[in-house]
């Protein structure tokens, strides 16, 4: 790895030069400045580099841990460019924390970094169902928290202190069954999903919503729990059917293996995912079996666009893979932290949550992102589909 040292520090510069192009003084800006926030004001009211800890709850062991592995790398990359750029006027020390997936894991990281830890705010957890346990501590606690992978419906009604910029799967799911039924001339459609836990549940109803609303027949359904290795005996009664498709909702290495078994058992028709199959692994577990799987995302490396490229290169050069959508929103999320600080002049929990909730326009790797009166995150997602071993548009 040493031998990549310069080359990685030369791409993190170049790629914090630009995304400090075009910063305006006002709430439409990409990236902040050097020493600028979106308000232009300065970094702290002494002219004296402001200290800024903040806490990270991510699923770093266990049975989901490439998600929370592609996020912590997405904030270390951020954090190196952003603390070389705003040198002598923010700092930025990250403080992470390991919940495994586990909603007691992230209540009890969630307290550690409030209570012992002192951040000024938290970025994670992982999963819906994580967040929907320790948000309300965060709230109830007037700490920020920031949901980088939190796609259920209601995350930001646990209160005002919860934010997040993972698109939620009512905007996400919708999009791409639909772009796939008009491309396959989808007419019924089968649908299976894990049953114990939060974002994969929630993901099933939105998929059943959307196939109802755009007049789909559903076949038939069937549920799993995470951690079934086997599921023959549900595909099978799904197959049976004679579905054009076939709808998973569910993390990814459940997800992988669900793809997987569907083609061993002759499913030639479409299959769409949710979001949690967002992650390069799925290749690895279901092999060619993944050849044509659609799912929806706001990120794709593959996009032709300058900051995305810039962003692309600097995470090959210091990790010697492509980054994913998780990896994406977590790099975002701590470019919007950076902006948001600035502009609050001091790491002041409740200046900070103002100034998060006046994101406008902000344009990251992971395309352009506003707040809703809800904190909600208002964008656009792409449709990809799985080809030779990567994700590419969907046309």
């Amino acid at each position: 790895m040493k031998g990549f040292h310069l080359m990685r520090s030369l791409a993190a510069i170049s790629l914090g030069a630009v995304l400090m192009v075009g910063c305006s003084s006002g709430g439409n800006t990409s990236a902040p400045a050097a020493g600028e926030g979106s308000s232009g004001q300065a970094a702290s009211a002494d002219g004296q580099e402001m200290q800024a800890k903040i806490g990270v709850v991510g699923f770093l062991s266990g049975s989901g841990a490439a998600y929370g592995e592609a996020q912590k790398a997405g904030l270390e990359l951020a954090l190196d460019e952003l603390n070389e750029a705003n040198k002598g006027k923010l700092k930025i020390e990250l403080k992470f924390e390991d919940s495994a997936g586990e909603k007691e894991g992230a209540i009890n990281a969630v307290n550690k970094l409030i209570n012992q830890d002192n951040v000024v705010a938290i970025i994670g957890p992982t999963l819906s169902g994580e967040m929907f346990a320790a948000g309300p501590v965060a709230n109830e606690a007037e700490t920020p928290i920031f949901g980088i992978s939190n796609t259920s419906e209601g995350i930001n009604d646990i209160g005002e202190y919860v934010f997040r910029n993972s698109l939620p799967e009512s905007i996400a799911i919708p999009t791409a069954m639909k772009a796939a039924g008009e491309k396959n001339g989808l007419k019924k459609v089968a649908l299976i999903h894990a049953s114990n836990d939060d974002f994969s549940v929630n993901g099933y109803k939105v998929m059943k919503a959307t196939a109802e609303k755009l007049g789909l027949e559903i076949t038939s359904e069937a549920t799993f729990a995470n951690g079934d290795v086997d599921f023959s005996a549900q595909l099978t009664k799904l197959k049976q059917t004679n579905p054009d498709a076939l709808l998973v909702s569910a993390l990814y290495k459940e997800g992988s293996m669900v793809v997987k078994k569907a083609r061993e058992l002759g499913f030639t028709g479409t299959i769409l995912g949710g979001n949690g199959f967002n992650n390069p692994k799925i290749f690895e577990i279901a092999g060619p079996a993944a050849e044509g799987l659609i799912v929806a995302t706001p990120f794709s490396p593959e996009k032709k666009d300058d900051k995305v490229q810039a962003f692309v290169k600097a995470f090959e050069a210091k990790y010697n893979k492509k980054p994913d959508q998780f990896a994406a929103q977590a790099y975002d999320s701590l470019y919007i932290m950076s902006q948001s600080l600035l502009a609050a002049g001091k790491a002041d929990r409740e200046e900070l949550r103002g100034k998060l909730a006046q994101l406008k326009d902000f344009t990251g790797v992971s395309g352009k992102l506003s707040f809703d009166e809800k904190r909600n995150p208002i964008g656009d997602a792409v449709v990809v589909v799985a080809k030779e071993g990567k994700f590419v548009p969907f046309e």
